[in-house]
């Protein structure tokens, strides 16, 4: 490789790789330049690596120190050459922590993680199911409209348009598990729906198998919704108009909603020893570990509170309450 080729890949390295570089170079040359100079003091060429290596970062033990004029210049050189460039790659590397500081901060810093659930738009509502979402769940924030960081420190965020595609590479969508994509606050009904479906369309077609749940506020826009392919399809409006209906006839109903929170609701998978058991005798059984059975579903339909003689099937899941 001729010597300009050779400054040319030099040239093309980052700042702080060509700074270690550098210094590693200078503290080599140094040192085997004062083991010539000075052989008495300097023994090895390893003594002058070391030398010229505490010298360079002015930590100066004494242990080795020049006793000739020419040894001495070789010091002077070092100190004013080898101080400035350690100095520099001291300050090359505080900046590049600023600056990915910065970055984050700024939501423009990749997410290389997996398994993590992407949520997009910075609301109350993405406030409120933060608290419910076990703090050990990686998850990661997509929103146009913050300017700095705004989201808990153990929440990545990514700023920028959610219907890109860049915007989803760098939130790592192909190794989601699952992606939450709620109603844009700053737009009205329909205008906030066709952007939901926008960005469902741009999720699925980067990511197709990944899991989604999008909000939807009118109801013409549901069966866009459905296909665009969304998995589940949370109507705002419409449950909240349920909850105000059933407040109108018995005012205590949003008080019990209130206590459902306390006992989150899942399903489970049958067991093996629960099939051909009925539904009131599976009551009593999970009774025992703390768990309120309350209804069964299957692919047909979902059964709440069914009848006590009804069978529990093998491809029945149990919707259950748990303390």
């Amino acid at each position: 490789m001729r010597w300009y080729e050779f400054l040319a890949s030099y040239w093309r390295l980052s700042p702080l790789v060509r700074i270690i570089l550098t210094i590693t170079t200078i503290i080599f040359l140094f040192g085997i330049t004062i083991h010539i100079v000075e052989p008495k003091t300097f023994s090895t060429a390893f003594d002058g690596v070391w030398w010229a290596l505490v010298t360079t970062t002015t930590i100066g033990y004494g242990d080795f120190v020049p006793q000739t004029t020419v040894g001495k210049l070789v010091a002077i050189a070092l100190i004013l050459i080898g101080t400035a460039f350690v100095s520099a790659y001291f300050v090359a590397l505080s900046a590049k922590a600023i600056s990915r500081e910065n970055a984050l901060s700024a939501g423009e810093l990749p997410y290389t993680k997996g398994n993590h659930v992407i949520l997009v738009g910075w609301n109350e509502r993405i406030r409120q199911l933060l608290a419910f979402i076990p703090s050990n769940m990686p998850c990661l924030v997509i929103d146009e409209t913050l300017k700095r960081w705004d989201v808990p420190k153990h929440i990545h965020f990514i700023k920028g348009n959610p219907t890109h595609d860049d915007i989803w590479e760098k939130a790592n969508v192909f190794e989601a598990h699952t992606v939450i994509i709620t109603a844009n606050q700053h737009k009205n009904e329909t205008e906030a729906d066709l952007a939901s479906i926008v960005t469902l369309l741009t999720v699925k077609s980067l990511h197709p198998s990944v899991y989604t749940i999008v909000e939807i506020l009118t109801t013409p826009q549901v069966d866009n919704a459905k296909r665009a392919g969304a998995d589940k399809i949370i109507e705002t409006n419409k449950w909240t108009s349920f909850l105000m209906a059933n407040c109108l006839s018995s005012p205590s109903v949003l008080n019990d909603i209130e206590e459902f929170k306390k006992h989150p609701l899942k399903r489970l998978t049958v067991r093996e020893e629960w099939i051909g058991m009925s539904f009131a005798s599976m009551l009593t059984e999970l009774k025992k570990e703390d768990v309120l059975l309350i209804g069964i579903a299957n692919d047909q339909h979902i059964a709440i509170n069914p009848p006590s003689h009804t069978i529990i099937q093998s491809k029945d899941e149990l919707i259950v309450l748990v303390q």
